[in-house]
Parts: C-alpha cells; structure tokens; sequence
C-alpha cells in the first residue's frame, strides 16, 4: 500500500500537561477525553502529538477514519471544493455533487429496490431523521431497539440506546415509545430465542405490534462490546417486520464503509433493511451522516419535514466521493477481510499467556477482545491496563462494552503493513506485561 510522506514536524512550545489543564479549565468535564494528549499532525495510521511524540492509531477517531488520516485523495478532492464554493445550504442552493452521492449510495447498499438517500450532520441525526421517517410512514409511535445498543446523545438517541452509564445519567426524562429487548451474545448466554421471546412479550405487555413504527439495531454493536448479530436474528427480524407492517432500521454508522470487510455488515446477511443510516467513515472525517431507504418511506415525510442548515455541506459530500473512490479503488473491503484475519490471529496465539482473553471477535476489521476474570465475570481493571500500558508504548486503543472489558480495533484499512505489526507488537507486550 502506497504511503505519502509524512509532513515536516512543527516546533511548538506548547505541552499536552499545559493544555490539558487550559481544557479543564474552558470546557465541561461532560466531554471525556480518551487520550490527555494533544494532536499537531497525522497521517494514515499515525498520530504526532504537540510534544512530537508519535503514536499508531488503533481507534480512527472512532471508525471515522477507514482511509486513513488525511488520504491525499481526500484532501485533494476538498481542495478542489474549496475553490468552488464551501456552503449555499442544500436546501436553498443544491449542488450537483450531493445528488450524484445519493445516486451512488442508492446503488452500493443492499437491496435492488428504489432508494432514496438524505444528508445530515452527525450520526444522531441520521438516527433521529430515520426515526422521524418510520413514524412518518407508518403512523405508529413505537420503537424497539436493542439492550447494549449505541444510538446518539440526543435525547432521541439517548432515548434508543441501551446503556445507561456514561451516556444517559442526569438528562431523563427521555421520549416515550422507546422498548428495550436483551441483544443475543453467546458469551453471556442470551440466545435469538431469547430476543425473540422479549419481543413477544412486548407484544403482550407492553404495545401491540401494530402500534411498533421500527426495530432499530446495529449489525454489530458498537459501544455495547462489538457483538456481531446472528444471521438467524436478522432473518426472524425481518420476518416478525414484514408479518406486522414494522419497518427493520440498520444502523451502519460505525460498521458501514469496508471495515467489516463488505461495504456494509448488512452485506452479511441475506435479509435487507427498510432504512440504513450511515455516517462516521462516509466522508472520511468531515461531518456528514446520511439516511438511505426505500424510496415511499423516504418520501412520507412532507417537503420542509426534513434538512438542516449544514446538512450534506459540499466540502463533506466531496470528501466522500474520494473515500468511495478509495474503497474500490484500492480494495478496502477485500484489504479489510485480510488485516482482520491477521489481528484475530494475532490474539487468539496470546491466549495461552492471557488467561484474561474470554473471547476474540468480529467481522473483517471490526474485532474485539474481551477480558473477563478467573471466575467469570468482566473484567474491567484488565482493560484499562492493557490500554494504558499500550498508551504507554505508543499505541492508541479503544475500550468500549456495557462492562468496560472490551478493547476494539478500528485501525484505518490503509494501514501500512509494517505498522500495523508494529501495533500488534506493543498490544502483545502490553496484554503481557
């Protein structure tokens, strides 16, 4: 994999301990820092921080990064919008660059069917607009989602996700007609079954199925522990939705665009979503977010019912025209497959030296580990070890999980051989030390 060379580093006086204590001070301690270190530059898989120290990113700024920091063709093609024009408001002055995305999302998500995409921000909104979509279709209220499930901090994707804390502590009262269901993980013995079950007893207790608007899930969970959702869930998912007139929301915001080694993890399944929302990895860093569906869903809501003032901003839409460029073009999805073979690989040969390893897994380069204790239960002390010695050494990992057990793996696709080895040498040592 072709690699640009890396810029000339920046001489700065400036101190991560300083600026960190300058942040403590300006911004409220409800935005959580993962990392007291201060970027100044990056590129592809790296990081140098304002004390130029360098640092393999193992965490893409959360999956947005699947094309590595500040692929040349990225910066390109927003250079080329830049001399055009940066902001109209789409729904004021539209531009030929957003209608060609649409088109092109349209085609690449599953399904043959007409299809309709809309643009916006950030991922909670995408959530919220294909909420606000499924009711608008089908005049019903409810909405199920899944127990573990990330979906946003807005008080509707705070409403949809299944864990409360950090995320929901001190901002209830949340939306009404909101249902939770148990998500099937074999690790902590909840079956499909299981799933199913609690929906029929919804069903019994809770709302009638013909007041259910949508089932909202992610194909594999994200914030909730990177648990792959089982073929046999989504095929049932999809027949319980077609039998009650329910509308099936796959939420593809940190699976979508190669990392699960296809375009998107519904690309695994042979069952298709009524609406998909996208956002993270779609523009390779810049903000936008996207809601594809059926087109007579797309379309219930009435003209005005839909939009926001940066909604699809042309500097992002063309940035992700260079990602889905970069995606065929240089075979991510195929690359994807192959680096999360060698990471799973990688961990699985340290179980013997890691007895705390209870279990590796994931689709293409969406893996997790999982660290549980002697007995059985999570083990969340492990974790932050393991991070922190890694931090440590010069290697940026993510945790995540209902339990704080689990480190994921979000590395860009792009990641240069060597330095991806290099990652997997300081995980290994920090997983044994």
């Amino acid at each position: 994999m072709n690699s640009p060379v890396a810029p000339t580093a920046v001489t700065t006086p400036l101190s991560n301990a300083a600026l960190d204590a300058r942040r403590a001070a300006a911004a409220p301690r409800g935005v959580g820092i993962g990392f007291p270190i201060y970027a100044q530059r990056a590129l592809n898989a790296e990081i140098w921080d304002v004390e130029g120290r360098r640092y393999i990113d193992f965490g893409s700024g959360i999956a947005v990064l699947n094309t590595g920091h500040r692929h040349p063709r990225l910066v390109a093609a927003m250079q080329a919008q830049l001399d055009c024009f940066t902001h109209t408001a789409y729904q004021v002055v539209p531009y030929e660059s957003s209608v060609y995305l649409a088109e092109r999302l349209n085609a690449l998500t599953p399904g043959s069917h007409a299809k309709k995409t809309a643009f916006f921000t950030t991922g909670a909104e995408a959530v919220e607009n294909a909420i606000k979509i499924a009711r608008a279709a089908t005049r019903r209220p409810g909405i199920i989602a899944l127990a573990g499930g990330f979906h946003g901090r807005t008080f509707m994707g705070m409403a949809l996700t299944g864990k409360v804390a950090p995320y929901k502590i001190g901002f209830g009262p949340f939306p009404g007609s909101i249902y939770h269901v148990p998500a099937p993980t074999d690790l902590h013995g909840v079956t499909v079954d299981d799933t199913l079950h609690a929906i029929q007893q919804l069903f019994k207790c809770d709302i009638e199925p013909t007041q259910v608007a949508a089932i909202i899930l992610e194909p594999i969970q994200g914030e909730g522990g990177f648990y792959v959702m089982p073929p046999a869930l989504m095929v049932a998912l999809r027949a319980l939705c077609d039998q009650h007139g329910i509308l099936l929301i796959a939420d593809e915001i940190q699976t979508g665009f190669a990392r699960t080694g296809k375009m998107f993890a519904m690309d695994h399944h042979t069952v298709v979503p009524d609406l998909m929302t996208m956002a993270k990895s779609l523009a390779g860093g810049m903000p936008l977010s996207a809601v594809t569906g059926r087109a007579d869903i797309m379309d219930a809501p009435a003209p005005g019912g839909l939009g926001g003032t940066y909604a699809g901003n042309p500097m992002a839409i063309a940035s992700a025209h260079a990602v889905l460029d970069v995606i065929e073009d240089e075979q991510l999805c195929a690359r994807a497959e192959r680096l999360g073979q060698v990471l799973k690989a990688r961990l699985n040969g340290l179980r013997s030296q890691v007895p705390q390893i209870a279990e590796v897994r994931g689709l293409g380069a969406m893996v997790a580990v999982e660290f549980n204790k002697a007995d059985g239960s999570p083990d969340a002390d492990f974790t932050k070890q393991v991070q922190k010695r890694a931090q440590d050494a010069g290697l940026l990992v993510l945790t995540c999980g209902v339990y704080a057990n689990v480190v994921r793996f979000l590395f860009p696709l792009t990641i240069q051989d060597s330095v991806l080895a290099e990652g997997l040498d300081i995980l290994a040592a920090a997983m044994t030390a």
